[in-house]
């Protein structure tokens, strides 16, 4: 019995060193990556929607405004009134506006990148399994104390190579 407890004791540190670790890193991946592309480019197209609807309603509020200017000593009371509530309307059209865009903008490119890494997961997970890797960890996520480029295989050609990129 005792021969059984001394010849585990003595592979336990064996087994340790067998384990496998790998690294990859995102920064490297996900920019070169055509959905992550494609996704940029539809938040610009996006933003620049949002840009020129913004820009058109502050058209619309200076005009109004110019004009209220100009009228306002020759205006009754209530019309003037009247006008200037307009003017304070339009103002805060224009400020919701402004957040509902950023909100959507926001959302979709939350969405988008989400989708993005999801997929670079999956398939580091593809790669772990396969591997037989322990542990797998993206170097440019900043938290991380150390990372032995020896002992730890790079995994990000071999992510690359599973999404399509060169």
């Amino acid at each position: 019995m005792k021969k059984i407890l001394i010849a585990i004791a003595m592979m336990a540190p064996l087994s340790l060193c067998a384990q496998k670790f790998a690294h990859f890193n995102t920064a490297d991946i996900i920019p070169n990556m055509k959905e992550y592309t494609t996704a940029m480019e539809e938040m610009q197209t996006m933003q620049k929607q949002y840009e020129d609807d913004m820009k058109l309603m502050q058209e619309e509020l200076q005009k109004k405004s110019e004009e209220y200017q100009k009228e306002q000593a020759n205006l009754l009371e209530n019309v003037r009134q009247r006008r200037e509530q307009e003017l304070t309307d339009l103002y805060n059209r224009l400020q919701q506006s402004y957040q509902d865009n950023q909100a959507a903008l926001q959302k979709a490119q939350t969405e988008k990148l989400s989708a993005i890494s999801e997929k670079v997961l999956a398939v580091v997970k593809k790669i772990g399994e396969d591997g037989g890797y322990v542990y797998i960890v993206d170097t440019s996520g900043g938290v991380i104390p150390y990372v032995s480029t020896t002992l730890s295989t790079d995994i990000t050609e071999q992510v690359k190579k599973e999404l399509g990129i060169q």
